[in-house]
């Protein structure tokens, strides 16, 4: 674990946790994750473990029963080793027009991120099941830590994917326009940015319905 007082730059971690998992059959922030706990809870786990400070969270589907997941309370009354290690977050925001896509949340995100003396944020999806905090601290120690023109993504075996870097000096070019589920990847497309493999560390793969996690 990286403690967020070693980052060369202040990086927010902004977990996007809004889906509806239609196809899981709930909320993606309320699916169980296989290493226990929920995908909310693991996601939050992993930025805290990266050395991720502040840390925001985007809530939408299910946003009742998953913000209590995501407050200090929880940390307090969950049992960690059953939770694989309850993490609150810093900062709950919800994403009233979240069924618009991951640009909702991404949008919402980013809007809470810049409140905070961060410099860049790593953006990560709640439904990633084997990218742990290893990926994270790779993408940051491959960009120097981060800072405000940082642009950068991780990769496996050579696809692009989450999580993704970005510096605040983009956060108002992409919140401006993130669309539909493209969130940043317009702004990537177009912008020169760093790509960190991760292929050795995990697949990057997204769980979109149960077999994914069989």
């Amino acid at each position: 674990m990286v403690a967020p007082q070693e980052q060369p730059h202040r990086v927010a971690g902004l977990l996007l946790a809004a889906g509806g998992g239609r196809r899981m059959g709930r909320p993606k922030a309320l699916v169980p994750d296989p290493g226990g706990g929920t995908f909310l809870e693991r996601g939050l786990r992993v930025l805290r473990e990266a050395g991720c400070a502040p840390v925001v969270v985007v809530l939408g589907a299910g946003a009742d029963l998953a913000r209590p997941l995501a407050t200090a309370d929880a940390t307090a009354t969950h049992d960690a080793t059953a939770t694989g290690g309850a993490a609150a977050a810093d900062v709950v925001v919800e994403a009233a027009d979240w069924a618009d896509g991951q640009s909702a949340s991404l949008r919402a995100g980013l809007a809470a991120v810049a409140d905070t003396d961060a410099e860049s944020a790593l953006v990560m999806l709640v439904d990633l099941p084997d990218v742990g905090a290893a990926v994270l601290e790779r993408l940051i120690a491959a960009t120097a830590g981060g800072g405000p023109a940082v642009l950068a993504r991780a990769a496996y075996e050579g696809v692009p994917g989450h999580p993704v870097l970005l510096g605040r000096e983009h956060w108002t070019a992409i919140r401006e326009g993130a669309r539909g589920d493209r969130g940043a990847r317009d702004h990537l497309a177009t912008h020169p940015h760093v790509v960190v493999e991760c292929g050795d560390l995990a697949t990057g793969r997204d769980a979109d319905t149960p077999a994914d996690l069989a």
